[in-house]
């Protein structure tokens, strides 16, 4: 009970964040995961982002995906294959405008451990159908967690998880965006976990902050 107010508290102090940060250049992004099995060797992959230019209410993009995905071995080294799509409603000359981009993604994620330290390596690759565009990224993305109250990632256990994540398009300029994010997280129980932390992306030579609050959901849709 005492790791969940302290969590709590941790996502207040975001919100209140957010009050104070409405007219600078600090986001909020609400994401929700849902990686739920199928069957012994697939899942379906389910994900929503509602991404904000402050607290909540200025909408800078919605993100939605989706996928099938595939285990090439017991619940590790994982190929999928995804749909995304992206509401994106950018200021341009300080004038809200608005964009729709369908998105075909690939990718491969494999999943180390190390004592405490749960390692995970993705691989993606996008395809990407703009209104007026068509463009090919590559993205890398390292992920850790470390339990700090137990040994392993139980129910009921307080972690600090942390990624760092590189776009690279296939085309020129090949660097696209940077992301480092660290936060603070609690295990509810072995199916649903939530984080709440910090996301600094390097993108044109600019560096924008992000507010981050992320449900994570692993309900298996099968008995086995």
């Amino acid at each position: 009970m005492k790791i969940l107010k302290s969590l709590a508290l941790v996502i207040f102090s975001l919100t209140a964040t957010f009050s104070f940060a409405q007219k600078s250049d600090l986001g909020a992004w609400y994401m929700y995961f849902g990686n739920n099995k199928i069957s012994k060797k697939l899942n379906l992959h389910n994900e929503i982002q509602y991404r904000n230019f402050d607290g909540i209410g200025d909408l800078e993009q919605l993100l939605v995906r989706a996928g099938i995905g595939y285990d090439l071995t017991e619940n590790n080294n994982n190929i999928l294959l995804g749909y995304g799509f992206i509401l994106s409603r950018p200021y341009i000359n300080s004038e809200k405008t608005e964009n729709i981009e369908h998105r075909i993604f690939q990718q491969y994620i494999t999943k180390q451990k190390f004592g405490r330290f749960n390692i995970q390596h993705r691989y993606r690759l996008e395809e990407r159908f703009l209104e007026e565009d068509f463009r090919m990224r590559f993205r890398y993305f390292l992920g850790l967690n470390i339990p700090i109250t137990n040994k392993e990632m139980l129910p009921k256990t307080l972690y600090v998880s942390a990624y760092n994540e590189i776009f690279l398009h296939f085309d020129s300029p090949v660097f696209d965006r940077n992301r480092v994010y660290g936060a603070l997280g609690y295990v509810i129980n072995k199916n649903m976990r939530i984080e709440a932390g910090y996301m600094n992306q390097i993108q044109e030579n600019k560096n924008r902050g992000q507010i981050q609050i992320g449900f994570y959901n692993n309900i298996p849709f099968t008995k086995n």
